[in-house]
């Protein structure tokens, strides 16, 4: 009978074949016999495994894994954005449940508010605020730019575009109130991180915006769009209910920021977990809002939607622009402030704009396309942020290196004149 033989199923490396040929010449006993149909396997722990037989250990992970890893990781990235439209898609699919049955007037209006805020204020640096007047100039210009020229800027394009019949009051409306509100905290350090610019300054901007923005921005809304703009309620009213569910809260938690280090110890040990609680607090203001907005049917389309939205990027963009020629011209030999002030100038924040505009217009059904334009502005600054800072990055290490070789040839040609 003629033999069969089988050919590995593995291309083994020649060395390997040859070791296997050799032990083909030496007689096998039972033992070895068994060994070589599979029957035993060889009881040497101490043998270190071959680079085939490590491949073999190791199998690479399936596509299913690797699509599931990379929708984790996305969710992570993006957990705010997707909860939100989330909430907006549920709030549509059955509106009276956050209109009516959860008790929005309490839950929604009174204890997420004040959840937020009392976060806010413990973990609000105030003492930063001893910084103000070590760069006033630049403090004071961001300031202006964010509250009042990109606010003023918007509320005349929005007039424009309704006097055009491009957008629905609503929207414009809401466009203004978006940009009505202070800068982001997390998502400008973390961006002037990135982008090489100043951290400092950062800090304090964004910590002096939030605390201003909390009786400034009610009044640029009311300057803007008027008592009408507060839905017919008395303005008295509503700065005594922000005084409540906004200051109260805040100046709680600066008390104990300044007097219980054990609180703060404990917020500051599970930060993730109240930034986590801010969150879902946020989320769940915005399913509110808009679950009265769908109850109340009004006739905003998608198109107008889309065309916010792109309203919304041409401004931003325009805004960006503004700013970095405004900040070249009062800063040109400071980078890093520049870098910074691009994005102190622009971004707007929705963990204290939401809670705002939910405090200011808790009567009205129009409250959800109030706050549309704001959830949009978020993550569109995120966006642009994120692709530019790279690039500034660079931008603040070539000023640095042109400024260091102008002040060395200036010592140079003042030690020059000096001989």
């Amino acid at each position: 009978m003629s033999e069969v033989v089988q050919k590995p199923m593995v291309d083994f490396p020649i060395s390997v074949l040859d070791a296997k040929e050799n032990d083909e010449e030496e007689p096998l006993n039972n033992n070895d016999n068994d060994y070589a149909s599979g029957k035993l396997a060889p009881e040497d722990d101490n043998k270190a495994p071959t680079p085939i037989e490590a491949e073999t250990e190791a199998p690479k992970p399936s596509a299913l894994c690797c699509v599931k890893n990379w929708l984790v990781g996305f969710y992570i990235a993006n957990s705010f954005l997707i909860l939100v439209l989330a909430a907006i898609l549920l709030a549509k699919a059955y509106p009276p449940l956050g209109a009516k049955y959860l008790a929005p007037r309490i839950t929604a209006t009174w204890v997420a508010v004040m959840i937020i805020f009392l976060l806010s204020g413990i973990g609000l640096k105030s003492e930063e605020l001893a910084n103000a007047f070590k760069r006033l100039g630049f403090n004071s210009f961001v300031q202006i730019f964010n509250f009042f020229v990109v606010s003023s800027v918007t509320f005349g394009f929005s007039r424009l575009m309704v006097e055009w019949k491009v957008l629905p009051q609503s929207l414009a409306d809401g466009l203004t109130i978006a940009t009505s509100v202070p800068i982001t905290v997390n998502m400008v350090l973390v961006l002037t991180k990135s982008a090489g610019g100043d951290e400092a300054s950062a800090i304090f901007n964004a910590a002096f915006g939030s605390l201003i923005a909390v009786f400034l921005s009610p009044g640029l809304v009311l300057m803007y769009l008027g008592v009408g703009g507060f839905g017919s309620v008395d303005v008295g009213t509503v700065f005594y209910k922000l005084s409540l569910r906004v200051i109260l809260p805040i100046v709680v938690g600066q008390i104990f920021r300044k007097f219980s280090k054990t609180v703060v110890n404990f917020v500051t040990k599970h930060k993730p977990k109240f930034k986590k609680v801010q969150e879902y607090a946020l989320v769940f203001i915005v399913y509110c809002v808009f679950c009265r907005t769908f109850e109340a049917d009004r006739d905003t389309s998608v198109g107008d939607i889309f065309i916010m939205i792109g309203l919304e990027l041409f401004l931003l963009l325009s805004m960006m622009v503004l700013a970095w020629f405004g900040l070249k011209l009062c800063f040109p030999n400071e980078p890093k402030l520049r870098v910074m002030g691009l994005f102190g100038c622009t971004h707007k924040s929705v963990a204290m704009g939401i809670p705002l505009i939910n405090a200011i217009y808790e009567e009205s059904p129009l409250v959800g396309y109030y706050t549309l334009p704001l959830l949009i502005w978020h993550p569109m600054q995120l966006v642009i942020g994120t692709f530019i800072a790279p690039r500034l990055s660079a931008f603040v290490k070539r000023e640095e290196e042109r400024l260091q070789k102008n002040d060395l040839s200036l010592a140079e040609d003042n030690s020059g004149d000096n001989a």
